[in-house]
């Protein structure tokens, strides 16, 4: 098994949408082979940073996702918001950083 977590840190003017976003997300990737679940993690009132959790049946099927067209269509609404930020003369609504781990134990 293989687990990738997303490190989210959400501007405060877009906490509110970004959580609306992630809570009716779309399901491009429940059918990617491999995929097992993925879990949104909101953070306490005092941090910035939201965790996308997800464990995965190999790295190899983690890599296919990040380059399939799923992916794309998955997160199209977070490239349009961050196209939209220079425009309007804001920091990005997100800044995302994946991170990825092998389970030692269970």
């Amino acid at each position: 098994m293989f687990i990738a977590i997303n490190y989210i840190a959400c501007q405060d003017r877009n906490k509110v949408r970004f959580g609306q976003l992630m809570s009716s997300r779309s399901r491009e990737m429940d059918i990617i082979p491999g995929f097992i679940k993925i879990q949104v993690l909101k953070p306490n009132e005092s941090e910035n940073e939201y965790l996308i959790f997800s464990p995965w049946d190999s790295e190899d099927h983690f890599i296919d996702w990040k380059e399939s067209d799923q992916f794309t269509k998955g997160h199209k609404w977070g490239f349009e918001d961050m196209a939209t930020s220079p425009k309007e003369a804001h920091e990005p609504p997100v800044r995302s950083v994946f991170k990825t781990y092998k389970i030692l134990s269970d």
